[in-house]
């Protein structure tokens, strides 16, 4: 098994030079989020992550998480480390100092989390649920709400679920048959069975909260009539102490293709008598409530998919200058290891610069948040959401479905090795499977891409962020050598794909919505693609500058080179992905259904 060393180099790069970490320590409640500050919990987070959550990845993964008689137990050393990663105040990092979190900036608090998850992924979803859930009850929650429940999450004693998915509906909430009956003192008895609940159970913390749809009596059909209600495994009484056991219970649990050690539970609410909830904000609101944690954890889905990149990458790097087989093509006599086969080179820069740009995509979407929430100018504070807003599905998208190829190539790397589960490389690819489902398809996420983030606004957001990507084109012009030329250049044609296909998508959304929805997945894949190349691009130029100031750190030039590849061999497919948009959906596709 190859160990886990979080990229800091390269984390604190982003962080200064791109996501500008001094311009968010700026904003009104940040101002504790000083540059030393800052690295010093990104090392302390690398020493566990490397240290605690890795060496469990493998081992949690081959015992699995096990049910009993309606109980969960989690793998051998999972409640230590858990336990160890609370009592270190991990879990509350960007949550309200008010109710115990440290109130840090989610720039910082995403740095973080890729480190859980790319150490242990399965470990890793226990706090994420758990932060989706705190952000819900935060925002929507009542006073008694908020002071029952966010104290022991944030510390991490208590965890937290979202059930939505019910078997009959999928991802259709408006199909939910889940029942809410008033009691008449402020309580509601909650029936059904939703499935797929990460975390549903476990036997690491004290409590379990979770946030549950379900329908009153007198609510209207479809997601109109939905309302969210927490329901705590365990009760809590006046004083805040544990009452009696809720009717709330994980019935089974899932045999995964992945993520062996988290447990995906079927939780059944109501079986004897009635599981006791209490309603979050207002009647019929609960999936605009619901969305809070969805798009939380959209982001950090999307953080998965870098952070496994990032694992499965240096495990075929630490194989590839291992691995003695072949001979060096340009003559040498003698067998050398594999990283000196251009192909394998080609595979391992493959990975090295998407996972930068992804990197970078997501660290300044999570800087954009925080400019969103807390910038003391209104106009600053809407157009930050509006980035926001347009960026979080192909963060969530474009992140996911990118790690599912990169560690395909990481198996790809270690040849047949790679399909032999001892190595460790199969298990990256396994764990990055279920990413681009989870919280919404990539397809979903495309839909609300060209819909409700384009076409509903006419393109106004992504026309301004195109507008900046031109800037950035013309830094590039002023840039000596062939390698900014050619980075300039595919930037630039990248740029041009982009504003083709969207300016297809606001022309013809409202007429011919079934042919525009055709290119939705590859819409989201070529923004996320040229988004990514402009962040590299920005990292490149920012190089440069410390190169001309004579810093000799071979980080840059190597930060440089990692840029031209990603234009030669990812940037480059721009123009066929905007093709596929704007043509897409002529020929078969505009057949009947019955062809299939």
């Amino acid at each position: 098994m190859s160990a886990y060393t979080p990229p800091l180099k390269d984390m604190q790069f982003v962080l200064r030079e791109l996501a500008g970490i001094d311009k968010v320590a700026q904003l009104p409640g940040y101002e504790d989020a000083s540059p030393d500050l800052v690295d010093s919990i990104l090392e302390e987070a690398g020493k566990f992550a490397g240290g605690v959550l890795a060496p469990l990845n493998w081992s949690g993964d081959q015992e699995g998480a096990s049910w009993k008689d309606k109980a969960v137990t989690m793998p051998a050393g999972f409640k230590a480390a858990y336990t160890q990663f609370a009592e270190a105040g991990w879990n509350g990092l960007s949550c309200d100092a008010a109710y115990g979190g440290q109130g840090l900036p989610k720039l910082v608090s995403a740095a973080v989390q890729e480190m859980w998850k790319a150490s242990n992924m399965a470990f890793s979803l226990c706090p994420l649920l758990t932060l989706g859930a705190i952000e819900a009850l935060h925002l929507s929650g009542s006073d008694q709400q908020k002071s029952t429940y966010l104290p022991n999450m944030i510390a991490g004693k208590w965890t937290g679920t979202m059930n939505l998915t019910e078997p009959q509906a999928g991802s259709d909430l408006a199909a939910i048959r889940s029942r809410a009956v008033p009691q008449g003192d402020g309580t509601y008895k909650i029936f059904g069975q939703k499935i797929f609940i990460t975390y549903g159970d476990h036997d690491m913390a004290e409590n379990i909260v979770h946030l549950v749809l379900a329908r009153t009596p007198n609510a209207p059909e479809g997601v109109k009539g939905i309302s969210l209600f927490v329901v705590p495994k365990f009760l809590v009484n006046a004083d805040g102490s544990l009452g009696a056991r809720n009717d709330a219970y994980c019935v089974s649990i899932e045999h995964k293709l992945g993520i062996h050690a988290s447990p995906t539970c079927v939780m059944a609410f109501g079986d004897n008598g009635g599981a006791i909830g209490t309603m979050v904000g207002q009647e019929n609101a609960g999936l605009k409530y619901m969305f809070i944690m969805m798009n939380a954890a959209r982001f950090a889905v999307g953080l998965e998919g870098v952070a496994l990149s990032e694992r499965a990458y240096q495990h075929a790097l630490a194989y590839a200058k291992e691995r003695i087989q072949g001979r060096d093509i340009a003559g040498s006599a003698a067998s050398v290891a594999i990283v000196h086969h251009p192909d394998i080179r080609r595979m391992l820069m493959q990975m090295k610069s998407l996972n930068e740009a992804m990197r970078a995509l997501a660290y300044t979407v999570a800087a954009a948040h925080d400019a969103a929430a807390r910038h003391p100018d209104e106009a600053e504070r809407k157009r930050n959401q509006a980035y926001v807003d347009l960026m979080i599905p192909v963060v969530k998208g474009w992140l996911t479905e990118t790690s599912n190829e990169l560690t395909y190539l990481g198996v790809q790397i270690h040849g047949g090795m790679g399909f032999v589960e001892e190595t460790g490389a199969a298990q990256h690819q396994r764990d990055a499977r279920i990413t681009t489902i989870y919280e919404g398809t990539t397809g979903i996420q495309a839909n609300d891409l060209i819909g409700r983030k384009i076409a509903r606004e006419g393109g106004a957001t992504i026309k301004a962020v195109i507008g900046l990507m031109r800037q950035t084109e013309a830094e590039l012009a002023q840039q000596p050598g062939a390698e900014f030329a050619v980075i300039k250049t595919a930037l630039g044609k990248g740029i041009t794909a982009v504003s083709e296909a969207a300016d297809y998508i606001v022309a013809n959304y409202g007429n011919d919505i079934r042919a525009v929805s055709v290119g939705a997945v590859p819409f989201l894949k070529l923004l996320g693609i040229v988004a990514g190349g402009w962040q590299m691009a920005r990292a490149a130029l920012v190089a440069q500058a410390k190169i001309a100031a004579n810093d000799k750190d071979p980080f840059y030039p190597a930060k440089i080179a990692t840029t031209r590849f990603y234009a030669d061999h990812v940037l480059s497919t721009a123009a066929g992905l905007a093709h596929a948009v704007v043509h897409g959906g002529a020929g078969g596709m505009a057949l009947d259904v019955a062809m299939f």
